[in-house]
C-alpha cells in the first residue's frame, strides 16, 4: 500500500483501532470528529473492552480478517510488534500507526493573538527515567514565559486530544519507545532523550532495539537534539539521526558544560547552547545563567541539594524551552513554581523519626538506582519488586547496596531482585512478603519495614518493577502505600 500524505488520512479510509484504554478512544473521538472527516468506518478491537467490535484478536485467524479490509491501523502503547493483530497488518502490508502520528496528521492551526500561524511545535522527551518530570518542568518553563502551553502523552492528556486544539502555543509532549515505534513523519521543533538503560525489553527484544525506538524521537529535529552527556548512547542516537540541516546537538550534563552545553557552574544552572546567536564573537567566552541549584531545593527530600536525577532534568527541560526561545528567566521562574506529581519521591510521613517515601514511579532498575541515590549510606528500608519485565537487577544491587540497611520484597516473583540482592549484599536483611494475599500485600510490606528501620532512616518504596503483578498502576501501588503508612 502506498505511504499516504504526511498531513492527511487515506480518503475513506477504513481505521482499525487496537486497544481501547485512554489512548485509543481518544483515537476514536478524533476520528470521528471533523479533523478526520474521510474517514469512512472505524473497528475496534480489545479482549477486555465489553464495548469493542472485536474482542477475540489474539486468535491468529481473526486477527487476519479483521485487517484484510483495513487501510490503517492504529495501535495503542500496550500494543507489541508482536501482537497477531499487528503481525497480520504487517504482512498483509496495512500501515500501522501509533497515536503520536495521527495526532502528528491531525494537527490543526494556532489562534494566537500573537499571529502565530501553523500548527503548535511540539517538544518531546523520551528516555527510560525522568520523562514526566522533565515535560513537566518544562512545561512549567512555558507557562512562565507567558505562553499557552500543555504536557500531554504519557504524563495525561492524550496527544490526539491537544494536536487538535488551537489556543495551545506549544506542547510539550512526553514519548515511550512504545510510542515511537510506531511513529513515522513527525518532525518536532527540539527532542531530548533523557538516558537510556535495559527496560521493557520483554516488548522490544533487545537493548539495542529498545534503543533504536528511542532515537525516533530525533528523526528530521529541527531546532535542536538534546541528550545526556553522561550516557554516551543518548549522544550515539543523535549522531545517528536524520535531522533538518542547522539542528544543533546539545548534551546536559552535572558537570561544567562545554560549548554547545547545558551544566552547571558550582551552584548555577549554566546554558552555553542558546545563549548567543551562532557565530557571535563571544559565544565561546559566555555563558547565560538559566537558574541555581536553590531553585530546585524544594524538590529534594527534606529540603537541602536536589538529587543528581533532578538537576539533570531540570537542565533537559531548560535545553528544551531555550531552542523554543524561552528567556533564562522563564526557566528560572518556571523551575521555582514546578511541583512533581504524586508517586515521585514524594514523602508520606514521619514517624517515630523514620521517613516514609513513596516513589512508586520507580518502574525499573535505573529509576530506582536514582531514588537511593538522594540518601546517606546505610539509611534506607528498601521496599521493592514487581513485574521485572525482562530485566536484571544486579548491577542496581551493586552499585546501591551501599545505601542499605534492609530490603522488603513484594511482587508475585520477588526471585529477581532477592537473587542479586544475595549475590552482591549477603550481609543485608531482607524480608519477602507472601504475594498469596493481594489485597494487603502492601500492608504487611509495611509493617515488615516499621520493624527494620531506626530513626533516622528511610522507608523507600523505589519498587524497580512494574505494577501489574498485584495493582492495576503504580499509582495505586503508592497508594496503597501511603494508605498503609497512614494506618500506622
Amino acid at each position: 500500500m502506498t505511504e499516504p500524505d504526511p498531513r492527511a488520512l487515506p480518503d475513506g479510509a477504513r481505521v482499525v483501532v487496537a486497544g481501547l484504554g485512554v489512548t485509543g478512544r481518544a483515537v476514536v473521538a478524533a476520528l470521528s470528529g471533523g479533523a478526520a472527516g474521510r474517514v469512512a468506518s472505524v473497528v475496534t478491537v480489545d479482549g477486555r473492552a465489553d464495548d469493542a467490535d472485536v474482542r477475540d484478536a489474539d486468535d491468529p485467524a481473526v486477527a487476519g480478517r479483521v485487517v484484510a479490509g483495513a487501510d490503517l491501523v492504529v495501535a495503542s502503547p500496550g500494543w507489541a510488534p508482536s501482537t497477531p493483530l499487528l503481525a497480520a497488518a504487517r504482512a498483509a502490508g496495512v500501515p500501522v500507526w501509533s497515536e503520536i502520528e495521527l495526532a502528528w496528521r491531525l494537527r490543526v492551526e494556532r489562534t494566537g493573538a500573537d499571529g502565530a500561524r501553523g500548527p503548535a511545535p511540539w517538544l518531546a522527551v523520551t528516555g527510560t527515567n525522568g520523562k514526566t518530570t522533565t515535560v513537566e518542568m518544562l512545561a512549567s518553563i512555558l507557562t512562565a514565559a507567558g505562553l499557552r502551553a500543555a504536557a500531554v502523552g504519557n504524563v495525561g492528556t492524550p496527544v490526539v486530544e491537544a494536536a487538535q486544539d488551537p489556543s495551545l502555543d506549544v506542547l510539550a509532549v512526553e514519548l515511550s519507545s512504545f510510542q515511537l515505534h510506531h511513529t513515522l513523519t513527525t518532525s518536532f521543533e527540539a527532542a531530548a532523550v533523557l538516558n537510556v538503560a535495559a527496560d521493557h525489553l520483554d516488548w522490544h527484544g533487545s537493548l539495542e532495539a529498545y534503543a533504536a525506538d528511542k532515537g525516533r524521537v530525533y528523526a528530521r529535529a529541527q531546532v535542536a537534539c538534546v541528550y545526556n552527556a553522561a550516557d554516551p548512547r543518548t549522544e550515539q542516537l543523535v549522531r545517528d539521526a536524520d535531522v533538518t540541516e542547522g539542528a544543533l546537538a546539545v548534551g546536559f550534563t552535572l558537570g561544567a558544560p562545554g560549548p554547545g552545553q547545558l551544566g552547571v557552574v558550582e551552584d548555577v544552572l549554566v546554558d552555553r547552547a542558546f545563549h548567543a546567536e551562532p557565530g557571535a564573537r563571544d559565544r565561546q567566552r559566555t555563558a547565560a545563567e538559566v537558574g541555581t541549584l536553590a531553585d530546585l531545593a524544594h524538590l529534594a527530600p527534606g529540603g537541602g541539594t536536589p538529587p543528581p536525577h533532578v538537576v539533570a532534568n531540570a537542565l533537559a527541560a531548560a535545553a528544551l524551552a531555550r531552542a523554543h526561545g524561552v528567556p533564562a528567566a522563564a526557566v528560572r521562574d518556571g523551575l521555582r513554581a514546578f511541583r512533581p506529581g504524586a508517586h515521585r519521591i514524594s514523602e508520606v510521613r514521619v514517624l517515630d523519626g523514620v521517613a516514609w517515601v513513596d516513589d512508586s514511579k520507580a518502574t525499573n532498575a535505573h529509576a530506582a538506582a536514582a531514588s537511593l541515590a538522594s540518601y546517606a549510606p546505610g539509611t534506607v528500608v528498601w521496599v521493592a519488586g514487581g513485574l521485572a519485565k525482562g530485566a536484571s537487577f544486579d548491577a542496581l544491587v551493586a552499585d546501591r547496596a551501599d545505601r542499605l540497611r534492609a530490603a522488603v520484597l513484594i511482587g508475585v516473583d520477588p526471585e529477581p531482585i532477592r537473587g542479586a540482592l544475595a549475590r552482591h549484599a549477603p550481609e543485608i536483611p531482607v524480608v519477602v512478603v507472601d504475594p498469596g494475599d493481594t489485597g494487603s500485600v502492601m500492608r504487611r510490606a509495611v509493617a515488615a519495614a516499621r520493624d527494620l528501620a531506626r530513626a533516622g532512616d528511610t522507608v523507600l518504596l523505589a519498587p524497580a518493577g512494574a505494577s501489574m503483578d498485584q495493582f492495576a498502576s503504580y499509582a495505586q501501588r503508592g497508594e496503597a502505600f501511603a494508605t498503609a503508612v497512614a494506618e500506622l
